[in-house]
Protein backbone atom coordinates (compact mmCIF):
# COMPACT_ATOMS: atom_id res chain seq x y z
CA UNK A 1 0.00 0.00 0.00
CA UNK A 2 1.22 3.55 -0.89
CA UNK A 3 0.34 6.12 1.56
CA UNK A 4 -1.39 9.11 -0.24
CA UNK A 5 -2.04 12.92 1.03
CA UNK A 6 -5.04 12.70 3.63
CA UNK A 7 -4.33 8.97 5.08
CA UNK A 8 -3.26 8.85 8.96
CA UNK A 9 0.43 8.91 9.01
CA UNK A 10 0.97 5.06 10.20
CA UNK A 11 2.19 5.29 14.16
CA UNK A 12 5.47 4.21 15.08
CA UNK A 13 8.25 4.35 17.80
CA UNK A 14 11.67 4.48 17.55
CA UNK A 15 14.99 5.43 19.64
CA UNK A 16 16.60 9.32 19.31
CA UNK A 17 20.03 9.96 19.13
CA UNK A 18 19.48 12.00 22.42
CA UNK A 19 19.80 9.88 25.69
CA UNK A 20 18.44 6.52 23.90
CA UNK A 21 14.79 8.39 24.31
CA UNK A 22 12.08 6.56 22.44
CA UNK A 23 9.51 8.99 20.69
CA UNK A 24 5.84 7.69 19.44
CA UNK A 25 4.61 9.79 16.51
CA UNK A 26 0.86 9.68 18.02
CA UNK A 27 2.32 11.17 21.25
CA UNK A 28 3.43 14.06 18.93
CA UNK A 29 0.19 14.99 17.34
CA UNK A 30 -0.47 18.39 18.94
CA UNK A 31 1.59 20.10 16.66
CA UNK A 32 2.24 19.60 12.68
CA UNK A 33 5.59 17.48 11.52
CA UNK A 34 7.67 17.10 8.82
CA UNK A 35 9.01 13.76 8.76
CA UNK A 36 12.08 13.53 6.22
CA UNK A 37 13.55 10.20 5.46
CA UNK A 38 17.18 10.54 4.10
CA UNK A 39 19.82 7.86 3.00
CA UNK A 40 22.75 7.79 5.27
CA UNK A 41 24.48 9.99 7.26
CA UNK A 42 27.63 11.91 6.49
CA UNK A 43 26.97 11.40 3.47
CA UNK A 44 26.91 14.55 0.62
CA UNK A 45 23.32 14.70 0.00
CA UNK A 46 21.66 13.81 3.17
CA UNK A 47 23.86 16.36 4.66
CA UNK A 48 23.05 19.20 2.57
CA UNK A 49 19.52 18.39 3.04
CA UNK A 50 19.68 18.08 7.15
CA UNK A 51 21.84 21.60 7.18
CA UNK A 52 18.91 23.17 5.06
CA UNK A 53 16.53 22.31 7.44
CA UNK A 54 18.84 23.63 10.56
CA UNK A 55 19.79 26.54 8.99
CA UNK A 56 15.78 27.30 8.12
CA UNK A 57 14.57 26.12 12.12
CA UNK A 58 13.60 29.07 13.21
CA UNK A 59 10.77 29.38 10.35
CA UNK A 60 9.87 26.26 11.36
CA UNK A 61 9.43 26.89 14.67
CA UNK A 62 7.47 29.65 14.43
CA UNK A 63 4.96 27.69 12.62
CA UNK A 64 4.86 25.03 15.75
CA UNK A 65 6.44 22.55 13.67
CA UNK A 66 8.36 19.28 14.46
CA UNK A 67 11.22 18.11 12.39
CA UNK A 68 11.99 14.75 12.51
CA UNK A 69 14.93 12.84 10.23
CA UNK A 70 14.81 9.03 10.06
CA UNK A 71 17.51 7.00 8.32
CA UNK A 72 18.84 3.11 8.63
CA UNK A 73 21.35 4.26 10.68
CA UNK A 74 22.05 3.47 14.25
CA UNK A 75 21.68 5.52 17.51
CA UNK A 76 25.67 6.63 17.66
CA UNK A 77 25.87 7.54 14.12
CA UNK A 78 23.21 9.88 14.63
CA UNK A 79 24.77 11.33 17.56
CA UNK A 80 27.61 12.00 15.69
CA UNK A 81 26.08 13.42 12.39
CA UNK A 82 23.98 15.56 14.82
CA UNK A 83 26.59 17.18 16.81
CA UNK A 84 28.93 17.39 13.68
CA UNK A 85 26.61 19.47 12.09
CA UNK A 86 24.88 21.06 14.83
CA UNK A 87 21.57 19.93 14.17
CA UNK A 88 18.63 21.51 16.76
CA UNK A 89 16.00 18.20 15.49
CA UNK A 90 15.35 14.58 16.46
CA UNK A 91 17.21 11.94 14.29
CA UNK A 92 15.62 8.94 14.59
CA UNK A 93 17.24 5.06 13.98
CA UNK A 94 14.94 2.78 12.17
CA UNK A 95 17.91 0.15 11.99
CA UNK A 96 15.67 -2.68 10.78
CA UNK A 97 13.64 -0.10 8.63
CA UNK A 98 10.07 -1.26 9.68
CA UNK A 99 8.96 2.08 9.49
CA UNK A 100 10.92 3.25 6.33
CA UNK A 101 9.04 0.20 5.14
CA UNK A 102 5.36 1.80 6.45
CA UNK A 103 6.08 5.03 4.27
CA UNK A 104 7.01 3.03 1.49
CA UNK A 105 10.35 4.47 1.20
CA UNK A 106 12.60 1.42 0.39
CA UNK A 107 13.10 0.95 -3.15
CA UNK A 108 15.57 -0.76 -5.44
CA UNK A 109 18.72 1.76 -5.75
CA UNK A 110 21.90 0.76 -8.00
CA UNK A 111 25.69 2.07 -7.45
CA UNK A 112 28.68 1.14 -9.83
CA UNK A 113 26.59 -1.89 -11.40
CA UNK A 114 25.54 -2.91 -8.18
CA UNK A 115 21.31 -3.13 -6.94
CA UNK A 116 20.60 -2.99 -3.69
CA UNK A 117 17.31 -1.80 -1.87
CA UNK A 118 17.88 1.79 0.12
CA UNK A 119 15.92 4.60 1.21
CA UNK A 120 14.05 7.25 -1.77
CA UNK A 121 14.91 10.75 -0.14
CA UNK A 122 10.81 11.53 0.86
CA UNK A 123 9.87 13.65 3.34
CA UNK A 124 6.08 13.80 4.88
CA UNK A 125 3.95 16.38 6.71
CA UNK A 126 1.81 16.07 8.97
CA UNK A 127 -0.42 17.53 10.52
CA UNK A 128 -1.73 18.48 13.93
CA UNK A 129 -4.43 15.08 13.92
CA UNK A 130 -1.56 12.41 12.15
CA UNK A 131 -2.98 13.06 8.48
CA UNK A 132 -0.47 13.38 5.69
CA UNK A 133 -1.17 16.32 3.96
CA UNK A 134 2.10 16.75 1.73
CA UNK A 135 4.07 14.17 0.44
CA UNK A 136 7.46 14.75 -1.09
CA UNK A 137 9.26 11.73 -2.87
CA UNK A 138 12.39 11.26 -4.86
CA UNK A 139 13.34 14.68 -3.20
CA UNK A 140 15.79 17.02 -4.73
CA UNK A 141 17.96 18.53 -1.96
CA UNK A 142 18.13 22.13 -3.94
CA UNK A 143 14.95 24.24 -2.74
CA UNK A 144 13.37 21.50 -0.33
CA UNK A 145 13.10 22.57 2.57
CA UNK A 146 11.55 26.23 0.80
CA UNK A 147 8.76 23.80 -0.52
CA UNK A 148 8.18 22.30 2.90
CA UNK A 149 7.81 25.95 4.16
CA UNK A 150 5.34 26.85 1.34
CA UNK A 151 3.10 23.81 2.26
CA UNK A 152 2.82 24.76 5.56
CA UNK A 153 1.22 27.36 5.05
CA UNK A 154 -1.76 25.80 3.89
CA UNK A 155 -2.45 23.54 6.81
CA UNK A 156 -2.82 26.25 8.93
Amino acid sequence: MTLKIGDTAPDFTLTTDRENKEITLSKLQNKPIVLYFYPKDNTPGCTRESCDFRDNFTAFQKHNVEIIGISKDNVKSHAKFRETYSLPFTLLADTNADVCEAYGVINKKSLFGKTFLGIQRSTFLIDKHGIIRAIWRKVKVAGHVEEVLDAIQTIK
